[in-house]
């Protein structure tokens, strides 16, 4: 019993080894690709998808945003919003007693008129963060923070974008070129709203170069994180969790501030971000992961929001950050996915079934993702479905591929019965009826040799039957020819073919009986890529060939067999000096029976040559010759 598991268990491995070489390949393939950065952009695609679809969330009371819409540019009736409108606005929402107000506007420079009220305004509220850019753009370009604010009440609004031009990334501090340590708008603002809550920021402690608020710790960015590949992971980067959701934040504006028309406990001890929300401000970025009025565009002051909210729900409320596995976890998950595909063919040998599973598989993987996400953490998914699918849809197309082909070996099979069946009763009894109409002209048969003949006859007839049934139970692996010789396929093909010629030469033929001189001389031929049709085919060649000469070739008294390799040539000549072709009218020589029909069907699979041609001075040559080596290649 031990030894029939470890035989089952090693035809399995080799079955392994083989059916899913291909499946290895493309695992390792879109391995590659991955490593490459060529699937970047479908999985940024993947995972802004996944973030847009998840559950509503309530929106942040935490936040507010202050947005200055295109009403507001047209009750101020200027652009830039000038300095006097900036004091008056910050003035009022003082009143309210903010936590914080970021002041998501640059305002390095004087924008008249106001200026003045501008300034004492931000030298009076301690708690206003306003921004500045410390990373040069593409012209090398920087904007100073508001002159007359401490550092500590300036924060970055500098942003990372993806290739593809789209906002992922929250840079919370970053080094500049003057060697100062800067924070970010976003952090300032949390920074502020936790120390009032008696939560500081300290460095991580699994990531020294993390941040962390008490036992938060923020996860860094970095270069191979989730689907990037070598990003740019300077500074202290994280991932944006956004918000889901159509409202994620309240959002009034300038007028509203301005009428009154707003509830005080909408702006008590909570953060208040004021920005643009006028397209004709262009203060936009890309983001397909945020569901909006404008597809793919969210404002600058919206992307500061979000990046705020995601650290203090994850301080406050315990919601999950973005978080990937590592390299090895990750590739060890694809591998696992490409290996479910390759696994389909051997739990179902239906492609429809194949397909079933393989969708049930797809879902399983895109929900596991799904799922995954929305606790936080960012799996390779495009990667998965591709080894998945490749897979999956190869073994359908290949097990498609095959049962067709089985059907047209199948049909091929029985075509060759049927021509198996013919030659057989070709070369037995149709010859000799053949024989007997000719003798029944050229001679008065005596009724004892009529039924001597009609009783071969009738033999012959039932052997083509039991050859035929021998052949079908053996599958091919052997043939059967007159006089009931059984011929084992699977041995070199001159032994097989001297068995033929010995066989052969015994039956009761009338012109065997004339030979005095018997020539043969079978040599080793080169048969590792002959099929065994093709064997099959060089025996019942040989018989056929010999037949003719002991039913036709009247006056034979020598007979040469040669069967040998000559210049990477093999040939096999019958050779006798009968009556043959040269007896025949040109007519007769010209047509083509059974016989020759299949010497030169076998002489086009062989990629070779038939030739019968008159001996001299006397007798015929019938030659095979074929090339030695690989003819099966030919077959394709």
């Amino acid at each position: 019993m031990e030894r029939n598991l470890w035989q089952k268990i090693k035809a399995e491995i080799a079955i392994w080894r083989v059916g899913a070489l291909p499946g290895f390949v493309i695992i390792g393939l879109v391995m590659l690709t991955r490593l490459t950065g060529s699937l970047q952009f479908l999985e940024w695609v993947a995972l802004d998808t996944f973030l847009r679809l998840r559950p509503p969330e309530p929106i942040d009371e935490r936040i507010v945003i202050v947005g200055i819409n295109e009403g507001d540019i047209q009750s101020v009736g200027t652009y830039p919003i000038p300095d006097k409108d900036i004091a008056e606005l910050l003035r009022t929402l003082q009143k309210y007693k903010p936590n914080v107000i970021g002041l998501d506007i640059f305002r390095d420079l004087p924008v008249e008129p106001g200026h003045a009220a501008r300034v004492a305004a931000f030298k009076d509220i301690k708690n206003l963060i306003a921004i500045e850019k410390v990373l040069p753009d593409r012209q090398g370009f920087t904007v100073n923070p508001p002159p007359e604010l401490p550092p500590e009440q300036v924060g970055f609004a500098d942003a990372i974008l993806d290739a593809d031009g789209s906002i992922r990334r929250s840079v919370l501090g970053t080094w500049t070129f003057q060697k100062d340590y800067k924070f970010s708008l976003s952090l300032r603002l949390v920074e502020t709203y936790l120390s009032s809550k008696g939560i500081p920021l300290n460095n991580g402690i699994r990531d020294q170069d993390a941040m962390r608020f008490g036992s938060t710790e923020l996860t860094r960015f970095r270069p191979n994180f989730g689907g990037y590949v070598r990003a740019d992971a300077g500074g202290n980067q994280i991932l944006i969790n956004f918000r889901s959701g159509q409202k994620p934040f309240r959002i009034i504006s300038l007028r509203d501030i301005k009428n009154g028309n707003v509830n005080p406990n909408w702006i008590r001890d909570r953060i208040v971000l004021i920005g643009m929300t006028a397209l004709s401000a262009k203060d936009i970025v890309n983001s397909a992961a945020i569901s909006g009025v404008n597809p793919k565009l969210v404002y600058g002051v919206e992307v500061q929001a979000h990046a705020v909210s995601q650290i203090l729900s994850a301080v406050l409320d315990r919601r999950s950050l973005l978080k990937g596995w590592s390299d090895g976890w990750e590739y060890l998950w694809i591998f696992g996915w490409g290996l479910l595909g390759i696994s389909l063919g051997r739990l179902f040998e239906s492609p429809l079934k194949i397909l079933l599973g393989l969708g049930v598989a797809s879902v399983g993987l895109t929900s596991v993702c799904y799922l995954c996400l929305i606790l936080g953490w960012w799996l390779p998914f495009v990667p998965a479905m591709l080894t998945l699918v490749l897979n999956g849809a190869g073994l359908t197309a290949a097990l498609f591929y095959r049962q067709e082909r089985d059907l047209r070996l199948r049909l091929q099979e029985r075509q060759l019965i049927i021509e198996q069946t013919f030659d057989t009763i070709h070369n037995g009894p149709l010859q000799r009826l053949a024989r007997m109409l000719r003798y029944s002209q050229e001679l008065d048969l005596s009724s004892d040799q009529l039924f001597l003949e009609l009783q071969q006859l009738n033999k012959e007839i039932r052997d083509v039957y039991e050859c035929v049934r021998r052949e079908t139970l053996t599958q091919g692996a052997s043939i059967y020819l007159g006089g009931d010789l059984e011929l084992d396929l699977s041995a070199p093909i001159h032994e097989i073919l001297y068995q033929v010629y010995d066989n052969t030469i015994t039956r009761d033929f009338p012109c065997f009986k004339t030979i005095k001189i018997k020539i043969n001389k079978f040599e080793p031929l080169d048969s590792r890529y002959l099929t065994i049709e093709q064997k099959r085919g060089l025996c019942r060649f040989l018989e056929e060939a010999l037949c003719n000469v002991g039913k036709y070739a009247v006056g034979v008294t020598r007979l040469s067999v040669i069967c040998m390799e000559e210049k990477g040539q093999n040939s096999l000549r019958i050779i006798d000096n009968g009556v043959g072709l040269n007896s025949l009218s040109d007519k007769a020589a010209q047509f083509k029976g059974r016989g020759t029909q299949q010497a030169e069907n076998l002489a086009r699979q062989l990629r070779g040559k038939f030739r019968r041609f008159p001996n001299s001075p006397k007798g015929t040559v019938c030659e095979l010759i074929w090339p030695g080596g690989k003819t099966w290649f030919w077959q394709f």
